[in-house]
């Protein structure tokens, strides 16, 4: 892979989406076409089908995360699943309780959810992170009062792919009677969970971050102690009123697919991508300078890396790599000339978080691949090195 011209780039942005694994895809096809019924249509043979397919689909998710088939709640996404899990939980419970901890490296759709809250009267308190991208535990236990209802800390953090402590956060909100939401939707297929040995109460999921099909998700509530919901939006009663809307029993299928792959793999898949990973953290510091990691590489997903390179901006960088799919950010910001809020958070400075890459490997990426994306990065790092080098020296003269 040694031709810079190759007939597609090198994907090596899974962070963002990733490619729907063709088992997936296999077991999706039939309810396109053949088993096509309505889910919810109880009167025959058609509908009965597809139901059983939704159930199926329902259990093999639930199995993903160690909960139970009628915890799970299908939804259009993660998005969906988080704005559900705080404005549902927090407007059901408010005359009880009216306060919510979150985190100021949340997905933006935590934040504006949040936010969305507070302008109706919610208090809501917003974690720092360290360097490290994790909240302190103890700052943590500072801001919980009575008053609190709910915590809400994703699981991984979609740029820099940091691990929070969701089981040591989540035993901290029940020894206080406080509900813990997280956001899993980049730690599924990734890491191992347990929501019950997690602490978790809630939980959001979605497709298309582990090689499943786009368009669906879950929301995980627990039975015990039963975690109640105000809908965000009225229909026909479907997934007990708590999702209302005819679910997509193809994206269903697919989704409880997904979740057994992801269930079976995650061992073996994670050590692949740890070794490729650290390769090529190992080769770009062996052939360049001021290459910095951002967050910790302790509590990090395998797949994930997010470097600063001094010197050299991210999108001079990607300009000058039409043949690597990698990304500068989240996939929910790039449109924002601003620098990343979460490189902000975790205290970079302007120069670096502007020159900042985010590149996630994913099950499909090969080791050749990775090769190559090395090698191109070194060449045109070191091109427009040398590029801004010559312009100071005119400029000097």
């Amino acid at each position: 892979m040694s031709d810079k011209k190759l007939s597609r780039p090198v994907y090596l942005d899974n962070h963002a989406t990733t490619q729907t694994d063709p088992r997936v895809v296999e077991a999706m096809l039939p309810y396109f076409n053949k088993s096509f019924g309505n889910p919810h249509s109880g009167s025959h043979y058609y509908g009965w089908e597809a139901a059983d397919a939704v159930e199926l689909a329902r259990g093999q998710v639930a199995d993903s995360i160690g909960a139970s088939p009628e915890e799970i709640y299908f939804t259009s996404g993660a998005t969906e699943a988080n704005n559900i899990a705080l404005k549902g939980a927090t407007r059901f419970y408010r005359e009880k309780k009216n306060h919510i901890v979150t985190c100021v490296t949340e997905h933006p759709c935590i934040l504006d959810s949040a936010h969305d809250l507070a302008s109706e009267g919610t208090r809501v308190t917003f974690l720092e992170v360290g360097s490290d991208g994790l909240i302190d535990l103890d700052n943590l236990k500072d801001a919980i009062t009575d008053d609190t209802l709910l915590v809400s800390v994703m699981t991984v953090q979609n740029e820099i792919g940091t691990v929070q402590p969701i089981a040591e956060i989540g035993e901290l909100c029940h020894q206080h009677e406080v509900l813990l939401h997280t956001d899993a939707a980049q730690a599924l297929g990734k890491m191992s969970l347990d929501v019950k040995a997690m602490n978790v109460d809630l939980m959001s999921i979605t497709g298309h971050k582990v090689y499943g099909p786009m368009g669906c998700g879950a929301l995980y509530l627990t039975k015990k102690p039963r975690v109640k919901i105000k809908p965000l939006f009225s229909g026909g009663g479907q997934e007990k009123s708590i999702r209302p809307g005819t679910l997509p029993a193809p994206l269903c299928v697919g989704f409880g697919k997904t979740c057994e792959l992801a269930a079976i793999e995650v061992e073996g898949e994670a050590k692949r991508l740890r070794q490729m990973r650290d390769e090529l953290l190992t080769t770009l510091n062996n052939n360049l300078f001021g290459v910095h990691v951002n967050g910790g590489m302790k509590q990090r997903i395998p797949g994930n890396l997010n470097i600063s390179v001094e010197g050299v901006d991210a999108e001079s960088l990607m300009a000058a790599l039409p043949d690597l799919a990698v990304s500068s950010g989240s996939a929910c910001t790039s449109a924002s000339a601003k620098a990343s809020y979460v490189l902000d958070a975790i205290g970079l400075t302007t120069d670096l978080a502007e020159s900042s890459l985010r590149i996630g490997l994913g099950r499909f990426t090969l080791q050749e691949e990775v090769n190559y994306a090395a090698n191109r990065l070194i060449e045109e790092i070191r091109n427009i090195r040398k590029n801004r080098q010559v312009l100071s020296v005119n400029a000097a003269e």
